[in-house]
């Protein structure tokens, strides 16, 4: 069973806590430039292995480019169960679902339920915050960076992606 989110990654970041002495103000940098770029990923809880693709926009085609590079890393002989959120692009009539997938809509409303959101807890806390990015190209550059960290550990995806619940279908 694979679960799939998109995640949208900024120049703005996320600000986090940092550690101050006692008695001084605590600070972080902070960017106001409005660049970001989306991560389109899926993740196997079980087995620890993940997929993902990074784009400029999110709709139904880059969902369908995300599906392309996921038969690729995918064996065409499985059939997957692919659990994901009823975003309007989803849900969009130009989706075209491969033959050797099943898709499960998550109730409306329930990122909890999705495993990914962890994933992006994760980056956003460990890679992606108090940092700024000087163009584009380097923000592109970080995303890449913080995913392959990811995706290449897969005990780290099996333990952060991990969903009980799953565990038990």
């Amino acid at each position: 069973m694979w679960f799939q989110d998109e995640a949208r990654f900024g120049q703005q970041g996320t600000l986090t806590r940092v550690w101050a002495q006692r008695g001084s103000r605590a600070w972080a940098i902070r960017q106001t430039r409005y660049d970001w770029l989306y991560v389109i990923a899926a993740v196997c809880p079980q087995t620890g292995q993940s997929v993902g693709l990074l784009a400029p926009t999110i709709h139904a085609e880059m969902i369908n480019a995300f599906f392309g590079q996921f038969a690729q890393e995918v064996s065409p002989d499985v059939h997957v169960v692919m659990v994901w959120d009823q975003a309007g692009f989803h849900m969009s009539k130009g989706v075209r679902i491969p033959e050797n997938m099943t898709i499960v809509s998550l109730p409306a409303y329930s990122p909890e339920l999705n495993p990914v959101e962890n994933l992006w807890h994760y980056l956003r806390s460990h890679y992606w915050s108090n940092r700024i990015y000087a163009d584009y190209d380097e923000l592109c550059l970080a995303a890449i960076d913080a995913w392959q960290k990811a995706a290449l550990n897969p005990e780290l995806i099996q333990s952060v992606c991990r969903a009980s619940y799953a565990e038990r279908i």
